[in-house]
């Protein structure tokens, strides 16, 4: 893993094609190593979500490449990796997943998934209104608390369409991504039982996305 990070810090500091393509012998091993560690992340994730072990390397991984057709940003490579497990349909579906980031001074563990449709949002909030001591039930577990202390993105400051503003469980039902976060320092991702510790978290993490998931096929 170590030469990942490496190669990610020399990529932020060289981000242009003649570098890359100069290095693409050692991007390879780089993408060797993801793939292999993305691997035994599925079976650490399908111990206890089954539907994890169709997936393969390719469902999970990411292009390196940017898409830059629409950003003023126009360095052509990002330089982070991003494993996501979304079983079992893939990386591309809109539900909760498992996610690995990868990234020097900025890695990161996260179940559950960001940019979904509004009417998607939307009906996650209802069930969570109608459902809220189940979901509460989720959100108090003192394992799942502290593993992930940091539950929802990109919060709205008013309630959401639909939800009295003066309910008081409010907080649940602001975010617009629902994503709960457990930080990493670069050294976890070194250590020889990060897979282990990964399939740990991420299994005190599934009744979080088992929830939401049922809300999103409910909608579609």
């Amino acid at each position: 893993m170590k030469k990942v990070f490496d190669f990610l810090k020399s990529l932020s500091q060289n981000n242009n094609r003649e570098w890359f393509n100069s290095h693409k012998e050692e991007y390879l091993k780089v993408k060797t190593s993801v793939d292999e560690l993305a691997m035994r992340l599925i079976a650490a994730i399908a111990s206890f979500d089954p539907e994890a072990a169709w997936l393969t390397p390719a469902d999970c991984t990411y292009r390196i490449y940017r898409d830059t057709r629409f950003s003023t940003d126009k360095t052509p490579y990002k330089t982070h990796i991003g494993i996501f497990i979304n079983p079992p349909y893939g990386k591309k579906v809109n539900r909760m997943g498992y996610y690995v980031h990868i990234e020097p001074g900025n890695c990161l563990l996260a179940a559950g998934t960001v940019c979904l449709p509004s009417k998607t949002v939307a009906a996650i909030r209802r069930s969570i209104f109608d459902n809220v001591e189940e979901y509460l039930e989720i959100m108090e577990n003192p394992d799942f608390r502290a593993a992930y202390p940091e539950v929802g993105e990109n919060c709205l400051k008013t309630a959401p369409k639909g939800i009295p503003r003066d309910w008081e469980h409010i907080d649940l039902v602001r975010p617009k991504d629902f994503v709960a976060t457990h930080r990493l320092k670069d050294e976890d991702l070194c250590q020889p039982d990060f897979v282990e510790t990964a399939g740990r978290l991420f299994s005190l993490a599934k009744p979080f996305n088992d929830f939401i998931n049922y809300a999103i096929t409910e909608e579609v």
